[in-house]
């Protein structure tokens, strides 16, 4: 079929093709600025302190508050008011910080960036939880759903250390490998504690007690919270376990060939 009997749409009817050109002519050298800047390795230095530092002292504050709003609930009130009331979502304190915990998941995505332009290893675990944990947040913050309150101060409490680490590590301060293991324990523990809260809620749900929620919300929370578990225990085995023990065998095979140098050298 020949070329000129195809059928025109208007968006191609109207195509400028000779401001196309000319605009190519005058531009197309910018080309080698965007191959470098795919290409290139970026250090991002103090702008990832500065990011980190922000987001620390961000989880510091909402820690503080939540932290302190479910505390004293749960002393005066008991468990099960501190899971399923709502008012976490309209108390005079708590109400700001439920707000900004679900904001931040969107800007939080930067984490991602910072990975991509200093050309370190993206691994499936981190944008997942990004992802997922931004979607889920804004969808249960609509409902205010029961458990909310618990979710929300476990990450911030999390995200508090988390950050601070980074920091600390993007200002160039060696920060002990324990502490890294910690963090990872940390959020294991949360993803754990966060089936626990999940479960307290479906509980009361089906005693006909007033927890508020859904059971597509209990059962995609879930599946998240049990997703992150498998993963984040993935990750702490092969981070932590794996290269422990590869570094030990690399540690002994150098210190084999040392005693094997040495000998020869006495022969």
């Amino acid at each position: 079929m020949s070329v000129l009997a195809l059928q025109e749409y208007e968006f191609e009817r109207q195509f400028n093709e000779d401001e196309a050109i000319r605009w190519m002519q005058e531009n197309w050298k910018k080309s080698f600025l965007f191959s470098a800047l795919y290409a290139g390795k970026f250090e991002l230095r103090k702008p990832l302190v500065l990011w980190s530092l922000t987001l620390a002292a961000f989880s510091i504050f909402g820690a503080i508050r939540t932290g302190s709003y479910m505390t004293f609930i749960l002393m005066s009130k008991g468990l099960k008011q501190s899971v399923c009331d709502q008012s976490f979502y309209n108390g005079p304190v708590s109400k700001f910080w439920a707000y900004a915990f679900v904001l931040s998941k969107a800007p939080e995505l930067g984490d991602t960036l910072f990975i991509v332009l200093r050309k370190q290893k993206l691994i499936f675990l981190h944008w997942y939880h990004h992802i997922t944990v931004l979607l889920y947040s804004w969808y249960s913050y609509k409902d205010m759903v029961a458990g909310g309150g618990w979710f929300m101060t476990m990450n911030y409490l999390v995200h508090a250390v988390m950050y601070s680490y980074y920091a600390l590590r993007a200002a160039g301060f060696k920060v002990s490998r324990k502490f890294a293991m910690f963090i990872t324990i940390t959020q294991i523990t949360q993803m754990l504690m966060g089936c626990v809260v999940n479960y307290l809620v479906y509980s009361w749900m089906q005693q006909g007690q007033e927890c508020p929620s859904h059971m597509q919300n209990i059962v995609w929370s879930s599946l998240m919270y049990l997703s992150y578990f498998v993963l984040f225990v993935q990750f702490f085995y092969e981070a932590y376990i794996t290269k422990s023990r590869q570094m030990a065998a690399a540690a002994a095979a150098a210190a084999t060939a040392a005693a094997a140098t040495a000998a020869k050298k006495r022969e």
